[in-house]
């Protein structure tokens, strides 16, 4: 960190600083407007989010490739530990910097079109850059604390953009669903932050995970997790990497914790394009980014599995959904477990490079989607019909009426199959080379993750293929179950198609490689490659793309043929394998009997100790006191009371009895000395 920034670094801190904070006051402006339906919102939102995109522009050309910017202020102090807080920006984060706000700029437009007939127009603007903010601010935070602060505000702001529409029972259900379920990751990160600040004894990132810093002098020597300040026990480096992974798996939406993910469909599409693209789920990868030295190489290889299989799974999963925009939820699920084992085969870069590219083509494909929907919802509402406007099974031959959408759905849905000339092709390509260089040396069990990769990436091709010819090929399926409803459907205005245009521009190699073959020249892998890139000095860096594209190709013609042509199903619709995949391979159901309906029995079991034990026992002690108080009460009144109350009535009595001698006559005092005497003679003489 510099103490003294230059005048070119403090303009470009104050850069970042606006493009934080213009989403910020966007939301500010936007909860004092008045009404439910301000159409100014919408503009004030993406003003905002214009402004913070060019802005970034400015920070990523003075940032990139160039020296780190790294400025902090005393923030608390824990003991003698002084916090420091500030802002950091070097590749990954001005790349992500300018990564969001580039995303955000077309769905905002896109937004003023599609939510204009929307009675909370103003409050989905106003929540939109609440999530903005949260995401850049959390990109350029430098500290751990600070940096869990903004994890939480990401989560808590897609919660309420996934329940936008909370009268919806499946919406409420969604947006609970992704909240708890970050919530199990987020007390994961929280551990690990606790562990490494009682190892290391500072929040400050630079000082953890940068060059040289404390992170990278550790070693795990004889059962011991040694630093340069102090050392404990190897178990708890082993804790808090699991922490990291746990908030990474709920934020990234990997296995176990990927199944809030499908359900979060349940917002607006222009949300989901959103969340998908760059910012929600991108925080997962990042915040890995962020903390990457802090991994062993076995933790690494269990992150490369658990990625592979998520990727493979998530894949087989798209396969048989017929839900539009469930099948492009599984297919981020499947991107995102390609980004996260990248990073555990060592392709860092290659994993960061992916994260970009995706992030284009899947909100172009969302976008189109949003379309697609929308203009299924007209006929629907045209014609009265009571149908599944989301599902793939009422659309078909939507080219002849959407020809511009029909265009970019299919450039999008190349760069995610990874075919050349496409930017996904090129940051596709790096992995799975990667990959089967990681495995040379390992076991055959390691092997077996770049051939899940490949198989992936074919799943992947079939599944899009299946998706692209279902909508745009073929004949309405509406209209031969309904052949007379009317049919008025187009692309849509301005606002829709500038920003399909910006997203499918980058989803082409000219703006990430001059070459549209070799990942290795792309300028955004080489600056995030830590070390030297690899030479292409073995055959995987040529049979790999030539035997996955070609087969690609094949599998494009094949699911044309069979979904076009035929018309049919070839593969049987019923049997484990198809029933295993529709059923999303039954981790719903799990989760439902195994955890959910335990912890509800649980609880049950609680409230019944809770209502029946503790409060019954509460509600006993009054009854008990008051029984207590009656027994005291009698015993007070008729023993304590009685005795008194006996005492006085001998006294009184034995005091009535001798008042009776004092009655004033002398010859009954006579009488009384006489009779005294003659019985002290008798008693005398008597003895």
């Amino acid at each position: 960190m510099k103490t003294f920034l230059s005048y070119e670094d403090s303009l470009t801190l104050f850069y970042a600083l606006g493009a934080v904070l213009l989403p910020l006051l966007a939301f500010v402006v936007n909860c004092c407007m008045p009404g439910r339906r301000n159409k100014a919102s919408g503009w004030i939102s993406t003003g905002a989010i214009l402004l913070s995109c060019v802005l970034s522009i400015i920070v990523f050309f003075n940032t990139w490739n160039k020296h780190t910017i790294h400025l902090q202020q005393q923030w608390f102090t824990i003991g003698y530990s002084k916090i420091y807080a500030g802002i950091l920006l070097n590749n990954l984060s001005a790349l992500m910097l300018l990564l969001v706000s580039v995303i955000a700029l077309p769905v905002h437009i896109y937004s003023t079109a599609y939510m204009k007939e929307d009675g909370r127009y103003k409050r989905y603007f106003t929540w939109l850059s609440f999530f903005c903010f949260s995401m850049l601010a959390l990109v350029v935070a430098d500290n751990l604390v600070l940096f869990y602060s903004f994890w939480e505000l990401v989560g808590f702001s897609s919660y309420l953009l996934i329940g936008f529409w909370f009268t919806k029972e499946k919406a409420i259900q969604a947006n609970k669903k992704a909240f708890i379920m970050n919530r199990i990751g987020d007390v994961g990160l929280l551990i690990a932050i606790l562990i490494i600040f009682a190892q290391y004894r500072t929040f400050d990132i630079v000082q953890l995970f940068g060059d040289g810093g404390l992170v990278g002098q550790s070693i795990t020597k004889f059962g011991f997790w040694m630093g340069p300040i102090r050392g404990l026990p190897v178990v708890w480096q082993y804790i808090a990497c699991g922490g990291i992974f746990l908030a990474v798996a709920a934020k990234s939406a990997q296995f176990p914790l990927h199944t809030w993910l499908p359900d979060a469909m349940e917002g607006p599409t222009s949300v989901s394009a959103l969340i998908h693209a760059a910012t929600m789920v991108a925080a997962g990868v990042f915040l890995l980014g962020r903390v990457y030295p802090l991994f062993t190489t076995g933790e690494l290889d269990v992150m490369a599995v658990i990625g592979c299989f998520t990727a493979f799974m998530a894949a087989t999963i798209a396969l048989t959904q017929n839900d539009l925009k469930r099948i492009l939820a599984y297919s981020t699920i499947s991107q995102l477990g390609y980004m996260i084992m990248a990073m555990g085969i060592g392709a860092y870069a290659s994993s960061l490079f992916h994260l970009v590219t995706h992030a284009f083509f899947k909100c172009l494909l969302f976008l189109v989607a949003g379309i697609v929907i929308h203009q299924m919802q007209h006929i629907k509402d045209d014609n009265n019909l009571d149908i599944d406007p989301q599902s793939i099974t009422n659309m078909g031959g939507l080219r002849k009426k959407l020809p511009f959408t029909f265009i970019m759905a299919i450039i999008a849905s190349l760069a995610l199959i990874g075919l050349p000339l496409t930017s996904g092709y090129l940051s596709k390509d790096g992995i799975l080379i990667q990959a089967f260089d990681w495995s040379d040396d390992k076991s055959w069990v390691f092997k077996l993750v770049p051939l899940g990769a490949v198989l992936t990436t074919w799943l992947t091709a079939f599944y899009v293929v299946r998706l692209i010819v279902k909508v745009f090929f073929g004949d309405l399926k509406l209209k031969k179950a309904h052949q007379h409803i009317d049919i008025h459907i187009n692309d849509g205005g301005w606002q829709y198609k500038l920003p399909l245009i910006l997203l499918a521009i980058a989803c082409l190699f000219p703006l990430f490689s001059l070459n549209p073959l070799i990942y290795e020249q792309a300028w955004l892998f080489n600056g995030l490659t830590p070390t030297a890139h690899l030479e292409r000095v073995n055959i995987y860096h040529t049979l790999i793309p030539a035997a996955v594209n070609i087969l690609s190709l094949f599998i494009i013609y094949f699911g044309y043929a069979v979904y076009v042509k035929r018309k049919t199903h070839i593969f049987p619709q019923s049997g484990f394998l198809y029933k295993l995949s529709y059923n999303q391979w039954y981790f719903d159901e799990f989760y439902s009997r195994f955890i959910v309906k335990p912890v509800m029995m649980l609880s049950s079991v609680l409230s019944w100790f809770d209502n029946n034990i503790i409060d019954g026992f509460v509600n006993l002690l009054p009854k008990v006191v008051l029984l207590i108080s009656k027994v005291a009460a009698w015993f007070d009144y008729y023993i304590i009371d009685g005795i008194i109350r006996l005492l006085v009535h001998i006294v009184e009595s034995i005091s009535n009895f001798v008042r009776g001698f004092q009655n004033g006559k002398i010859q009954y005092y006579l009488f009384s000395m006489l009779a005294i005497i003659l019985a002290l003679f008798i008693y005398l003489d008597l003895r």
